[in-house]
């Protein structure tokens, strides 16, 4: 099985570029649910190919002047630590636990979901700069503590939690947010990573070929993102990363939950592509109108002209 994990590689690239996050949210229930891994082992080789992945979109922020360097070293202090005490209670988890462990990723995609949705509606205040005083940076740490140590145990939240937190306490732009974010993340999960790597919980054929698909991936979706409606994206990415938590903490009538929100996002894309139709089709009749209106009359015109 190699084409497989590249062409979902290449999917969770493109989504991450047109998003700017999510990688690892949808990759972790990608391995359990299509791939068969078990939790332990889709959580270590997500975190590590993560690190990799998101190095390359880190370099690039930091070269932008996107980064606020000291934020994410502030906040490294803190999830570095306890992304690691993460990584041993995973790896604790035996074969007869697995299952629990599984219902732990599923829970952490539903509160994940949730705040990647909050995130969708909430926008950065504009500033300019934003100097770190001694109470920003004990958030920092204890924002730090708190995700690093659900990012090392379930590979879960190192975009969508961090980037939540620091829209909410610091007045950051949106681009600085991104960037602070992903150089963050990258830090934090070559430490967890590599404490995965430790302890056998990466499959690093697999990590190798999603790396071949990912890369690229994320390349093509930052061009794609041009052309695609962000927030109707970022929405319908949010309700993949709830649905896929149900489905992995198995509640009850958990699949026809799915089949239901499935349908209902169906119907709601049909009206939606319905509208858009609808739109191109009267924009497409008022510049018709307007064209027979206006430049007809000089046309005519000049042939009269030409005529005489």
């Amino acid at each position: 099985m190699t084409w497989e994990f590249a062409l979902a590689g290449l999917a969770v690239g493109v989504l991450v570029g047109m998003t700017g996050m999510g990688g690892g949210s949808l990759m972790t229930p990608m391995l359990i649910l299509l791939f068969g891994f078990n939790p332990k082992t889709a959580v270590g080789t997500d975190i590590l190919h993560g690190a990799i992945f998101k190095t390359f979109g880190a370099f690039r922020h930091r070269q932008l002047g996107n980064v606020h360097t000291r934020l994410a070293l502030w906040m490294l202090a803190g999830s570095a630590p306890l992304s690691l005490v993460g990584v041993q209670i995973a790896s604790s988890f035996g074969d007869g636990t697995q299952s629990a462990m599984g219902k732990l990723v599923g829970a952490t995609l539903i509160v994940g979901g949730f705040g990647f949705l909050a995130k969708t509606f909430i926008h950065p205040p504009k500033v300019r700069r934003f100097d770190l005083a001694t109470r920003d940076r004990i958030a920092a740490v204890i924002i730090g503590a708190t995700f690093g140590f659900v990012v090392g145990l379930t590979s879960v939240g190192s975009g969508t939690f961090f980037g939540l937190a620091m829209l909410l306490l610091f007045p950051l732009s949106a681009r600085r947010i991104v960037g602070t974010d992903l150089l963050h993340a990258a830090m934090l999960l070559w430490v967890a990573g590599a404490g995965h790597l430790l302890h056998g919980n990466v499959d690093l054929h697999a990590m190798a070929w999603l790396l071949v698909g990912s890369i690229p991936g994320v390349l093509v979706g930052s061009h794609l993102s041009i052309r695609v409606p962000e927030r109707a994206l970022r929405i319908a990415f949010a309700f993949i990363l709830i649905l896929s938590g149900i489905k992995l903490t198995e509640l009850p009538a958990a699949t026809t939950v799915i089949e239901v929100a499935v349908a209902l996002g169906a119907a709601v894309l049909l009206v939606w592509l319905a509208l858009g139709l609808r739109g191109r089709r009267i924009a497409k009749d008022v510049h018709g109108d307007f064209f027979c209106n206006v430049r007809m009359p000089g046309v005519n015109a000049l042939r009269i002209h030409a005529a005489g």
